[in-house]
């Protein structure tokens, strides 16, 4: 299934120069602007002294690249170029597939965002993430299952971050709203 859906999109490629030079730029440059909307909303938010939500993100993006990490380790997938006939149409070097690096990044970015610094560029994120992962496919460069497994580590990622954030320590007992953690005093 994973082979028959990459040649169903790879299939296409070097039909038309001008979509292959769109699906070119978006393979390898979408995702700097992707990156720098992200660094813009945690400068944002840091200006505004919201600094948990930035933590957020970026313990977000370590484990998803330590699972990426993990997981390309444990896979022998090697590209499609290098087991194929494919249309590829940027150069790259050989290696393992699976995950996809790019599809981490960007779709870790985009829940990441999504959930702790603003949803309309979380949804932003998210579709130039999805146009990223198409346009690697398209290039010849991942199999599809390659980009499901870079926005699975991105979802776990973050749906991992915001489990951890709602975990209280036992030893500190909630706090009563309006408490002022002082001695009480008696009104005269």
């Amino acid at each position: 299934m994973n082979y028959w859906l990459f040649e169903l999109v790879n299939g296409r490629a070097g039909r038309s120069d001008g979509l292959d030079d769109v699906m070119e730029f978006v393979a390898t440059w979408l995702i700097y602007p992707v990156f720098v909307i992200a660094g813009v909303l945690a400068a944002r938010a840091l200006w505004q002294r919201r600094i948990r939500p930035v933590v957020e993100l970026g313990a977000a993006l370590v484990l998803a690249f330590l699972g990426a990490i993990g997981m390309s380790h444990l896979s022998g997938q090697v590209r499609p170029f290098q087991s194929h006939q494919v249309h590829q149409l940027l150069a790259h070097d050989p290696g393992v597939s699976l995950p996809s690096d790019h599809a981490t990044a960007a779709f870790t970015i985009a829940c990441g965002v999504f959930v702790f610094l603003g949803r309309r560029w979380g949804v932003v994120l998210a579709v130039a993430a999805a146009m990223i992962g198409l346009a690697r496919v398209w290039a010849g460069l991942h199999y599809p299952g390659d980009i499901a497994a870079g926005a699975a580590l991105g979802l776990l990622a973050v749906g991992l971050v915001v489990i951890c954030g709602r975990v209280r320590p036992a030893t500190a007992p909630p706090r009563r709203p309006g408490a002022t953690g002082g001695r009480a005093t008696a009104e005269i």
